[in-house]
């Protein structure tokens, strides 16, 4: 990028943009988790371990994670979907299409919540039919799964858009032609390019999930052990005034994601990283 002709940066040097940077973060993210683990730190640790792996809250972890991972999968599924469709295919109401994605960004999540709990219960416009069918949605953790995947469809796909367009509609005629069939050519030509954006998308999907209340405790049912999530938990010993015992499955909550996030990361930088070096061997015998 070319200089001003005055030699001088638009934006101020490296020391204060630093500066700026570490009070910003520290007050939005670094500050409010030192005060979570300092306020978990009044628990020892056989109080903190009685708490995390309580029965209730085990049964609250696998219903968040689980539900979210699923979900996850399936926005990355339908997502790659949709994301090909709005880039490839030119149709009518490709604009309303495009503009629908974005959704469940806009509305406010008790009312998706309450809206795909009025859809799928008993009596609901799609949950009437479901049920003759032994499909019971609505107050079951599948509602919770039907919930976090509203919500993070537009992570995926607003992910994989700018990647499918830059990738050349001419790639996949150049396999065609050396006969690859079309299998091949998605899981050799495309799949490589497109797997880690894909797997970002898949990462903010399933993060966004974690942490989702508004929208799944309307369809959740919220019964413990069976369809309660850990966010509600916490919020269930707020209101009993238990802000230790809430902390220390925030405390949880924190260090799972944590974990799983540099796990997804991690792998996000080995494919990159070999997508990388497969370009550079490719030019190489180029």
């Amino acid at each position: 990028m070319p200089r001003p002709a005055s030699g001088r940066r638009l934006l101020p040097g490296f020391g204060l943009s630093l500066g700026c940077t570490l009070v910003y973060l520290s007050l939005l993210i670094l500050l409010p988790l030192a005060g979570l683990a300092f306020k978990a730190s009044e628990l020892s640790l056989a109080q903190w371990w009685a708490i995390a792996t309580s029965e209730r809250a085990l049964a609250s972890y696998r219903v968040t994670f689980g539900a979210s991972l699923l979900a996850a999968m399936i926005n990355a599924f339908f997502g790659l979907i949709v994301a090909w469709i709005l880039v490839r295919y030119p149709f009518p109401g490709k604009r309303v299409v495009d503009s629908l994605v974005d959704l469940p960004f806009a509305l406010p999540t008790a009312v998706a919540g309450i809206t795909l709990a009025t859809l799928y219960a008993g009596n609901g416009w799609i949950g009437r039919h479901l049920e003759p069918l032994g499909v019971k949605v609505a107050f079951t953790p599948l509602g919770i799964v039907v919930a976090l995947t509203f919500i993070g469809l537009p992570f995926v796909v607003r992910t994989l858009q700018p990647v499918i367009e830059d990738i050349e509609p001419e790639i996949e005629e150049a396999a065609a032609m050396l006969g690859a069939s079309r299998w091949q050519t998605f899981t050799r030509v495309l799949l490589p390019a497109l797997f880690p954006a894909l797997l970002t998308g898949f990462t903010l999907a399933f993060s966004r999930s974690i942490g989702e209340y508004g929208s799944v405790i309307f369809i959740a049912g919220n019964l413990p052990l069976i369809s309660e999530i850990t966010p509600l938990l916490i919020i269930a010993k707020l209101e009993q005034y238990d802000v230790v015992g809430a902390t220390a499955l925030a405390v949880v909550m924190l260090i799972i994601s944590f974990v799983m996030l540099l796990a997804v990361n991690a792998l996000q930088w080995w494919a990159a990283s070999r997508l990388h070096r497969r370009s550079g061997s490719a030019d190489e015998r180029r």
